[in-house]
């Protein structure tokens, strides 16, 4: 789903809805996952070609899914290292009702993939 948006300059522009976001914070990523009954997140460090890769593979999946997707790099904020026990990135972890009920760390995963399961993980959950 895209919304037309106006900016200053008169121009009109689409902006994509559930695009991934960037966290900056164990806050902000508190908040996040809190908002929307379904959430993914991806642990990643900045320089993590993988990780980077993964970014437009989230967008499509949540786009797809409807699903609210997030960025944190846990270096920004090490508490999460540890919180969340990030050993390797990109640590992806699907929150139901903000709760971590899934992860994975196996490196690159296709849009497909990654699809198939979020669907699985939430259906359990729901």
């Amino acid at each position: 789903m895209d919304e037309t948006v106006s900016d200053h300059s008169g121009k009109v522009s689409t902006t994509e809805q559930n695009r991934p976001k960037q966290l900056a914070d164990e806050a902000e990523l508190d908040v996040f996952r809190t908002e929307a009954n379904v959430s993914l997140i991806e642990f990643y460090t900045n320089g993590c070609g993988i990780c980077q890769s993964m970014e437009p593979v989230l967008g499509n999946v949540a786009r797809e899914l409807d699903l609210s997707v997030g960025l944190i790099n846990p270096r920004d904020d090490p508490p999460l290292i540890e919180r969340f026990n990030v050993q390797s990135v990109p640590l992806l972890v699907l929150f139901v009702d903000g709760e971590p009920v899934a992860r994975r760390e196996d490196g690159f995963m296709s849009g497909d993939e990654l699809t198939v399961w979020v669907r699985e993980e939430t259906d359990r959950q729901l």
